[in-house]
């Protein structure tokens, strides 16, 4: 009987780089994301930090390419947030919520998804953590 691997399709990557079938499915969760969050191309990609090229191949299933730390966390961050919005909100609030403008402090009157592009993974996790304070788990 052969030992079984945590990872068995898991290639092995340079340091600092996740494996190819874990960001495969951080990837594949995105453009599900930026799909029911009706980004456009350039925010999505802005959010994960790839390129205009990268995420078109994303978002049609071909890419099948590594992504580093930074982008592996803020893939974390979006899918957090995604499931605290609909935790918090109603599904078509939730989906829309990103895209208003919100008055709260870490806002200021501008639409979460600029305030993330803008503020990179700090404001990802920030715009997550604001969330979870909302319902009461912060």
């Amino acid at each position: 009987m052969k030992p079984r691997s945590n990872a068995p399709n898991a290639r092995r990557t340079p340091e600092g780089a996740a494996p190819v079938d874990r960001a495969a499915v951080a990837a594949k969760a995105c453009a599900r994301i930026a799909e029911a969050w009706r980004l456009n191309n350039e925010q999505a990609a802005g959010l994960l930090d790839v390129s205009a090229r990268t995420w078109a191949r994303v978002k049609t299933g071909s890419w099948s390419g590594r992504l580093s730390q930074d982008q592996l966390l803020r893939a974390s961050g979006l899918i957090g947030l995604y499931k605290g919005l609909h935790l918090y909100f109603s599904d078509p609030l939730a989906d829309e919520w990103v895209r208003l403008a919100n008055s709260g402090p870490a806002f200021g009157g501008r639409r979460p998804v600029d305030v993330m592009m803008a503020g990179g993974l700090p404001a990802i996790l920030q715009t997550r953590d604001h969330v979870d304070a909302l319902r009461g788990g912060a």
